[in-house]
């Protein structure tokens, strides 16, 4: 019985850890840190290259059109998960990166 646990124990251990990996896409979220009406222009689709610091997408805000995703690192876009018109709260995941290897 002692054995039977064990080997059940370490089986779940192992799907466990299979389906962390295979979850683990190696993509990075970019975040937004301002609210508002996603924009058109400027929303980057998937399949561009990123360099860190570029602008992924634009908010309408009171003062106009304003950044509300920078990339955090250089890369291609590999799924912008926002379209024109979509409303955005600081916060939410907008853009997902393929980071460059190095």
């Amino acid at each position: 019985m002692k054995h039977g646990r064990i080997i059940l124990l370490a089986l779940i251990v192992v799907l466990g850890m299979a389906a962390w990996v295979a979850a683990a896409d190696g993509t990075v979220d970019q975040k937004g840190v301002l609210a508002g009406k996603v924009l058109a222009e400027g929303l980057v689709a998937p399949g561009a290259s990123v360099r860190e610091g570029d602008v992924l997408v634009y908010v309408e805000s009171i003062a106009g059109p304003a950044p509300a995703v920078r990339a955090t690192c250089d890369g291609k876009v590999a799924e912008t998960l926002v379209k024109p018109g979509d409303s955005v709260r600081t916060g939410d995941v907008l853009i997902r990166i393929q980071p460059a290897r190095k």
